[in-house]
């Protein structure tokens, strides 16, 4: 499986999975990836991304296997994030930096891979990377996230990474430019709202 392009007008797989974790629009944290129907309609939405993959139907082990990459791959973008806050979503509850480390690289490793040149008359050379022995899709697929992530987390995309902390917000995002601060306009909108507030509210308890 090929990761998905980390390109300006692209967003990364690895955190495309992180994002699967939302604000609710109740004060809360959503699951997109509660169910294993969830999942299935999720990796359909990536195809491109996850060529290999095509007729997947998630179960409740393939279900389980993905979120606990996903919990990796969170507790590397806490990780990555700092000096900064994390999401607040799942800061008090990440996994050591070791274990998610530990858990990346499990995953990574679980499509048996080789690579296979190929050269035709008058073309350029080409590499492919070749699975030798059947691997279940659950498998195919965990490892393709896995492999996203540790691409990701080992590019300079990586020092773009960062967790909005708007109100109600728990995303992380690619800071475009300089000045950006949120994940999204509306995020900067409430944000400036809530320091508005706030200021009020300390100059009104001055009086």
């Amino acid at each position: 499986m090929r990761d998905i392009s980390t390109g300006p007008h692209a967003t990364p797989l690895a955190l495309d999975l992180a994002l699967t974790i939302r604000h609710d629009g109740h004060g809360g944290v959503a699951d997109d990836l509660g169910r294993p129907e969830a999942l299935t309609a999720w990796v359909r939405e990536h195809a491109e991304a996850l060529p290999d993959t095509a007729g997947f139907e998630a179960d409740a082990a393939a279900l389980t296997e993905v979120r606990e990459v996903r919990a990796a791959v969170r507790a590397l973008f806490a990780h990555a994030v700092r000096p900064d806050d994390p999401s607040p979503a799942d800061a008090h509850r990440l996994l050591p930096v070791s274990e998610a480390v530990r858990r990346l690289n499990a995953a990574a490793a679980l499509t048996p891979t080789v690579p296979v040149l190929t050269w035709d008359d008058g073309a350029t050379p080409l590499v492919r990377q070749e699975v030798r022995t059947p691997v279940p899709a659950s498998d195919l697929l965990t490892a393709a996230l896995a492999r996203a992530a540790v691409g990701f987390l080992a590019s300079s995309d990586r020092e773009r990474l960062r967790a909005c902390h708007a109100p109600r917000c728990v995303r992380y995002f690619l800071k475009d430019h300089p000045r950006q601060e949120w994940c999204k306009p509306s995020c900067g909108n409430r944000a400036r709202v809530a320091r508005h507030h706030e200021r009020h509210r300390a100059e009104a308890e001055g009086d």
